[in-house]
């Protein structure tokens, strides 16, 4: 009887800071952002959505994992290297905001029955990549906010595990439940609004990047 007590305990105090963790790491990940509009893009086309879904949860964990070991007290006492990211990350998504306003303004893209692949394999997790880690937000939220959070908690991995659970179960659901959305997306017009729509996200994060940190 004991032992089931004190196994209970381990359980319980596991699983406090790992829910803990899983609520905050899903409220942060959820906000839409470039990387999750650009994960949706991908999945209502059904192009390489398990490549770029894993490509975005496993750079959460590095990140978290980072948070969790200390590494955002380190990020934060150099700022000078988060407004690099800063400024390379905000010049990326003005550029990749343009190309979705140019796509809206062509027109008469859609989503056909059977597909279409645009662009490779690679030109998409460079992509991915690129809006994950160019994004200072990102180290800002995860390795610095989490991290910080994670010391109020015992164990911090437990939290940790926690917040990189919730990335992998926000991704796998943006990725492969974007494709509910298919049937809409034939529309030529729905897409020039999505267009529209991720074109605006990314503009308005390039500007919160220069001017609002």
């Amino acid at each position: 009887m004991v032992e089931t007590g004190i196994g209970t305990g381990i359980e319980a105090g596991i699983m406090g800071p790992a829910a803990a963790g899983f609520v905050l790491g899903f409220s942060l990940i959820m906000a839409i952002g470039a990387q999750n509009a650009f994960v949706l893009r991908q999945g209502l086309r059904g192009e390489y959505v398990l490549p770029l879904v894993l490509t975005c949860a496993i750079s959460d964990t590095i990140l978290i994992t980072l948070g969790v070991a200390g590494f955002g007290v380190l990020i934060a006492a150099n700022p000078s290297a988060l407004d690099f990211v800063r400024y390379a990350g905000a010049a990326f998504l003005f550029v990749y905001g343009a190309m979705n306003f140019r796509a809206a303004m062509k027109g008469g893209d859609a989503l056909e029955e059977k597909g279409r692949t645009v662009g490779s394999l690679g030109a998409a997790v460079t992509t991915c990549l690129l809006l994950t880690w160019a994004n200072p937000h990102v180290y800002l939220d995860t390795v610095v906010l989490l991290g910080g959070i994670s010391a109020q908690y015992t164990p911090t991995w437990a939290f940790g595990l926690g917040a990189a659970v919730a990335s992998f179960a926000f991704f796998f659901s943006l990725g492969f439940g974007a494709r509910l959305l298919r049937p809409l997306f034939t529309n030529p017009r729905a897409w020039q609004v999505l267009d529209v729509l991720v074109g605006m996200t990314m503009w308005a994060i390039a500007a919160k990047l220069i001017w609002g940190m």
